[in-house]
Formats: C-alpha cells, structure tokens, sequence
C-alpha cells in the first residue's frame, strides 16, 4: 500500500501508511476535517468479535449508535469511561449504552500511592477490535471531537501484538476498584 494524502485547504485528512514489510498498516485522521467518527463506525462494522473502548469523553450518538448494532449482531463490547466526567455531562452515553446492556464501567484516574490529593482523570482515548486494530489518539469519542476540535486518531491494522499489549491495559482498568 503507497502513502496517499488527501488534503483539503492544507490539512492532510486521511493517510494510509504502511510498513515496508507490509506487516502492520498506521491510518491516521485528523478532526474535524477528517469526520473521523465515520472511520470509526466502519471500523465497528466491519468487527466480528470483540470491541473494548476506553475513552475519557463519550457522547457521540452515532458511535453510541453504531456500538448498539454491533453489540445486536452478537460482538462482546466493554466500554470504559471517566467517572466524572459520565456524572457531570448530561449528553454522556454511559447509561444509554447500559440500557443496550453493553457493559459500563466509570473510572476515576489512578491514584499515587501515599497520595492524598484527589486522583486524576481516567483520560484514555483507544479501542481495540478484534484483537487486531488498535485506534488511538487524542480523539475522544465526542460530537465535538468531530465537529469542532482539533483533534487525532491513528488507525494500527494486523497489529496483534500491539492490540494485545492495549487489550492488557483495558482489561487492566476493567478489574480496576474504583
């Protein structure tokens, strides 16, 4: 697979990148010119298996969307989001997607050992699909993400080992007390 740039006013959209071996292949999409959101919802689409999503910031319907008629065609979905944020953001998708019976979990962010602030913000931003593809990046799985922020989202294909190693750290967070 050649590189291919799509730019529009200057800013590059949607890259193909690939290694030379061809192993593994890096898309990357930048907001909001790219609408990565519908990049997404192909990506879910198109899995079989497995989807588990951990995002800081989830209030995009037409992901929420797409989840739903993933989680009907029989996938395994796990969703991941910040504690505080899913209490304080009305336009939050935790209970809607509880509602579908995709399992929710709220998290805060870790805490220091020996610490007695308050801890921080459960501020991951990735997906893992069928234990192949990896999407991470600063994007959050938001209406604004896409519409108006400026935002990034890397796309990694046959990227098992990857896959696996971010598949440990969201089962890592999932088991988390929070």
């Amino acid at each position: 697979m050649k590189p291919v740039l799509l730019l529009i006013a200057g800013v590059i959209l949607f890259t193909p990148l690939a290694s030379a071996n061809g192993a593994m292949a890096v898309q990357t999409c930048f907001s909001p010119q790219g609408k990565c959101a519908g990049h997404i919802v192909r990506e879910i689409e198109n899995a079989k298996r497995e989807l588990l999503v951990a995002v800081y910031a989830f209030t995009s319907d037409e992901l929420a969307g797409a989840l739903t008629k993933a989680k009907k065609r029989g996938l395994l979905i796990q969703v991941i989001i910040d504690r505080d944020f899913d209490s304080r953001n009305y336009n939050s998708k935790g209970k809607f997607l509880e509602a579908q019976r995709i399992p929710v979990r709220r998290l805060p962010g870790s805490q220091a050992a020996n610490s007695t602030r308050e801890p921080g913000l459960m501020h991951q931003k990735f997906a893992v699909v069928d234990r192949q593809i990896v999407l991470t990046g600063s994007y959050n799985w938001t209406q604004s993400a896409d519409s108006i922020n400026d935002e990034n989202l890397l796309f990694f294909r046959d990227a098992g080992p990857l896959a696996e190693e971010y598949r440990r750290i969201f089962h890592r967070l999932w088991e988390r007390n929070s």
